[in-house]
């Protein structure tokens, strides 16, 4: 797979509530990823991009749901989601804060 392959698989991370536990209870992460991309395409992308070792790859469609504003309707489109499951003992730091403490100290002054 091309690098140009490899980056345009992954859109974002999808970093809610119940994603965060999924991280911590099984060591699962959440992307969306594109449309056309297959469990393939998107292990290799995250083997690449992480330098991680993934285990099982669990993609879905999500259906956009209708919306109305006034008397005018709309639709947002659908998209993929893709549920990766690492090895045990990996972990994936996806906003780079592994180093960074959580709150920083309060400075005197």
């Amino acid at each position: 797979m091309l690098n140009k392959q490899v980056y345009g698989v992954i859109v974002r991370p999808i970093v809610t509530e119940k994603t965060s536990a999924l991280k911590a209870e099984a060591n699962k992460i959440v992307f969306e990823v594109q449309k056309t991309a297959n469990k393939i395409d998107v292990k290799t992308a995250v083997e690449k991009l992480f330098d991680v070792k993934v285990t099982d790859v669990s993609t879905m469609i999500m259906r956009g749901k209708d919306k109305r504003v006034g008397k005018s309707f709309g639709r947002r489109s659908n998209w993929k989601k893709a549920i990766v499951t690492l090895k045990a003992g990996t972990d994936l730091d996806i906003f780079g804060t592994a180093g960074v403490d959580a709150a920083p100290e309060a400075t005197e002054g």
